[in-house]
């Protein structure tokens, strides 16, 4: 039951992402862009695991994408607000499909399960 709440609320925050996206009538090519760009966190693990951890878990966390988004309206600068609801869309998409936090243990070992 934990697993299921935890992927609806990765779906609550894309879908709410994606409607405000809509609204605000930004480029869906920009989205396509960069939805997956977070993912390069994870050239910290080449290093090592708790590198690897750090640094995904730094852009896999709503803290920083929210705060962007706040930016962007406070600022009223489309440009970073656009940024911080791909951003909010690429991580509640990660949540949707059970990827979580990461442990320094190990790529696979989440906060939601291990993968």
């Amino acid at each position: 039951m934990n697993k299921i709440l935890l992927n609806a609320e990765g779906f609550a925050g894309l879908a709410l992402s994606l409607y405000i996206y809509g609204f605000y009538q930004f480029s869906w090519i920009l989205f396509v862009l960069l939805l997956y760009s977070p993912d390069v966190s994870m050239i910290g693990y080449v290093i090592n695991q708790k590198l690897g951890a750090i640094l995904y878990n730094v852009f896999h966390t709503y803290v920083l994408s929210i705060a962007c988004v706040f930016c962007g309206l406070l600022l009223t600068n489309q440009l970073v607000l656009a940024i911080g609801l791909i951003w909010s869309a690429h991580i509640g998409m990660d949540r949707m499909f059970g990827y979580g936090l990461k442990y320094p243990t190990n790529f696979k070992d989440t906060h939601l399960h291990r993968v």
